[in-house]
């Protein structure tokens, strides 16, 4: 049995679960400052200020890890095609891991001063980079390690599990507002989640030491094909069609994890007055359906191709986003219905394109190319609408 057609063995369960597991912790450390983001407004800032000058204070924290993330990405990629995949892949993990840790560990405004949001800040503009060298990195890792014919699951599982991620970050919140007082964790309960997130990031940077460096990387340097010009020029020249396709098809699940998964439990609560406790639910329900649609995306890829999921569950997404913002208001039955629904369906459509993107450039600028698209296109996107989300949350 060939390479191409082959089930997937041990060896690539292995590989899926390391890269999830590692993925999703990852993106529980970028993702738990939005969670507390109030919390480390009040703690971070001059106690006499305006509200809204706290806010856009937060807020350009916030944004500061978007802005580091193309040039993160950029940067670990460009090395991920030269000395391989495994060592950016290891670092970016590091990367997270000790930034997360340190934020949990920074001193207050009321200790130190204006040195305080001057080193939460350098600690957002590390986890940025980190995420941004993550995301494409992992893609890459997978697709090169399995099966061609069994790419889909591949991707999806790892989706799934980047998506998880945002899932154990809402839990965690979730126990610590429930469990402390607002005192508590203004006194200190804060910095837990960010104390665990460093240590279980340290966790899965030890478990990939387990993994193993791709075959296809393994298989360039034998051949000595390793790109012979710097991998972001190459990539800018002669890939910039598949570079634009890259920026506009993988949007698709950044976009639906900001809109439906960030912004919606904000506008469900003005616009259909819904309890809080009500939208979050929800938002789990819908969190967790995501996870399920890239799942899904990934079976049905393999089987019926990328191209045909990708335009069936376009219009499943288009239906069910009508259904969600034109009838959830009924019920709180019906809310946790096409919530569901419309998760579900943005997990399917936006797990596609990572099937189909490693294909459109050559073997050894890959990850370079993946890199770019997708930290071009969120370096537009997320400018705007993920810090208008973040504000959206606050008080």
């Amino acid at each position: 049995m060939s390479h191409y057609t082959r089930p997937l063995n041990r060896q690539d369960y292995k590989t899926l679960t390391l890269a999830a597991l590692g993925g999703a912790l990852e993106f529980y450390d970028f993702i738990i400052f939005v969670f507390f983001a109030a919390v480390v407004g009040e703690l971070f800032f001059p106690a006499d200020i305006p509200e809204w000058l706290r806010q856009v204070q937060t807020f350009g924290i916030f944004a500061a890890g978007y802005l580091a993330r193309p040039l993160g990405g950029i940067i670990m990629a460009h090395f991920g095609d030269l000395v391989g995949r495994k060592k950016m892949f290891t670092l970016s993990i590091l990367l997270m891991a000790l930034p997360t840790l340190a934020i949990g560990l920074l001193p207050t405004y009321a200790s130190v001063g204006i040195v305080a949001p001057l080193l939460l800040l350098l600690m957002r503009i590390l986890q940025g980079a980190a995420i941004g060298g993550e995301v494409p990195g992992a893609w890459v890792f997978v697709a090169e390690h399995v099966p061609e014919k069994r790419m889909g699951i591949a991707c999806g599982t790892l989706t799934a599990g980047l998506t998880v991620g945002i899932l154990l970050g809402s839990v965690v919140a979730t126990l610590i507002n429930t469990h402390l007082t607002p005192q508590g964790i203004h006194d200190g309960g804060w910095r837990i989640p960010f104390l665990l997130g460093g240590a279980f990031g340290l966790v899965a940077m030890y478990l990939r030491r387990w993994l193993q460096e791709t075959p296809v990387f393994l298989e360039m340097q034998q051949r000595k094909a390793l790109a012979q010009e710097l991998p972001v020029k190459a990539v800018a020249l002669k890939h910039q069609k598949a570079v634009v396709v890259s920026m506009l098809l993988t949007w698709l699940l950044s976009a639906g994890v900001v809109v439906v998964i960030l912004m919606s439990p904000v506008w469900l609560q003005k616009h259909y007055g819904f309890a809080p406790a009500i939208t979050l639910q929800a938002n789990s329900i819908a969190t967790i359906m995501l996870c399920i649609g890239c799942l899904l995306a990934g079976l049905a890829a393999d089987r019926f191709g990328a191209s045909r999921t990708f335009i069936v569950g376009s219009v499943f997404l288009a239906a069910a986003s009508w259904a969600f913002y034109h009838l959830s208001g009924a019920s709180p039955q019906r809310l946790f219905l096409l919530y569901g629904a419309v998760g579900l369906c943005v997990g399917v459509v936006g797990a596609v394109p990572y099937v189909m993107a490693p294909a459109w450039y050559v073997l050894a600028l890959s990850l370079m190319g993946l890199g770019l698209g997708i930290w071009l296109r969120q370096g537009l996107e997320q400018q705007v609408a993920a810090p208008k989300a973040e504000l959206q949350r606050l008080p």
